[in-house]
């Protein structure tokens, strides 16, 4: 179901706001050390997973204060809906050789983790050296693999549909400066 941007604005002023705007960046500051101890000596390939994960792969990257290389990938199973898909359909792979590098994939969330697996997948396949997951959100339940984990995490959430920092609301809303809860989703 489509929605328009007055529907979109209803949704945001409904919802319940699970982590603010400062406690986001706090959570982004911490992945920032956490994230340049792990891999400040490594020579990273940084890859941020389109659209989600441009929010907290851009914040990331100005606290990361070390030589990286920065490409993208779009690979999906959601197409702008509610449910994804059972197969990862690719949009755009990385441009950059994989092989015998240090990657870090930077997505927004962390929820069953069929995609994030694909995508770690792929990079393995392409001969990476190492590959590595940050995540903003990682969303509790019980549908996910428990072998499929994030290396760094920002905040955690329940089981919500969340959007804000990236994550959507039907393609809306990814500017929203917090994670926030739909109500009644």
């Amino acid at each position: 179901m489509t929605v328009t941007a007055e529907q979109a604005l209803r949704v945001w002023q409904e919802a319940d706001c699970l982590h603010d705007q400062s406690a986001v960046e706090a959570a982004l500051d911490r992945m920032g050390r956490e994230i340049t101890e792990a891999l400040a000596k490594r020579d990273p390939l940084v890859l941020c997973v389109m659209n989600g994960g441009l929010v907290a792969a851009g914040h990331l990257l100005t606290r990361l204060s070390f030589p990286l290389q920065v490409d993208y990938l779009h690979a999906t199973r959601y197409r702008g809906d509610v449910e994804g898909a059972a197969e990862l359909h690719w949009l755009v792979r990385p441009q950059l050789p994989l092989a015998g590098r240090t990657v870090l994939v930077i997505d927004d969330i962390l929820d069953e983790g069929r995609t994030l697996a694909g995508i770690l997948d792929y990079c393995r396949q392409h001969e990476a050296a190492s590959v590595y997951s940050a995540v903003l959100v990682l969303k509790h339940h019980g549908r996910r693999d428990p072998r499929i984990q994030a290396d760094f995490v920002g905040v955690e959430v329940d089981d919500h549909y969340v959007f804000g920092y990236g994550m959507d609301y039907k393609e809306y809303l990814r500017n929203a400066p917090g994670i926030y809860a739909v109500k009644g989703m």
